[in-house]
């Protein structure tokens, strides 16, 4: 039987080595996509340095709190100290986006979490996001490519909820017009992304 973060968190606390590998091995993907979406090249470094500071603080972990949204806090921390101290954002948000887009256009087969995405669709939409602004991109990106919920991608990005509903909401909508203006086979489909539709890909066509 495959454990629980949160059993693998009981182990790590009391000092099991293993269930500490298990968890970094777990969430380590997820992890580095994040660091790459946010720093680029840096990104292994300082997701390492997340991890030894998320075991760190492992003591300061609530009991039944969901493990990968508080360690994605960890790492986005991190990142956005990095990436505010190198003074060179624009430089970092160009690497951040060319070491991502390969990552992100991997097969349903080979990402687990792209699995409602075939491959071509995925290609298709990752080439849409490049015409997007940086903020736009990173928040479609955790949403629905790196699958993290609302709350996990308000912790990644330093936003509230309520900001990243709206901005995915104008993400989406010009989104779904790069993706029109891509030829055929774009036109339809931001509301199949992470299987959404329904509302919200009725909502795609009214967006700014």
């Amino acid at each position: 039987m495959i454990p629980t973060d949160a059993q693998l968190v009981g182990r790590a606390q009391a000092g099991d080595v293993e269930a500490l590998c298990e968890l970094v091995e777990r969430h380590r993907v997820v992890a580095l996509r994040v660091g790459y979406t946010i720093v680029g090249d840096e990104a292994e470094d300082v997701v390492q340095e997340a991890f030894v500071k998320a075991y760190a603080s492992l003591d300061r972990f609530r009991d039944g709190a969901p493990f990968r949204p508080w360690l994605l806090r960890i790492v986005a921390n991190e990142l956005r100290n990095l990436h505010r101290a190198a003074g060179r954002r624009a430089a970092r948000e160009r690497s951040a986006w060319q070491r991502t887009e390969p990552l992100l256009a991997l097969p349903p087969d080979e990402d687990p979490a792209a699995a409602a995405l075939s491959g071509e669709r995925r290609v298709e939409l990752v080439r849409g996001l490049a015409a997007l602004s940086e903020v736009h991109r990173q928040v479609v990106t955790c949403r629905y490519l790196l699958d993290l919920d609302e709350a996990e991608t308000a912790a990644v990005l330093g936003w509230p909820v309520g900001t990243v509903k709206s901005r995915l909401h104008r993400a989406l909508g010009r989104l779904s017009a790069a993706l029109a203006e891509a030829g055929p086979g774009g036109a339809g489909g931001v509301g199949g992304v992470g299987g959404v539709g329904g509302a919200d890909g009725a909502e795609v066509g009214r967006g700014a």
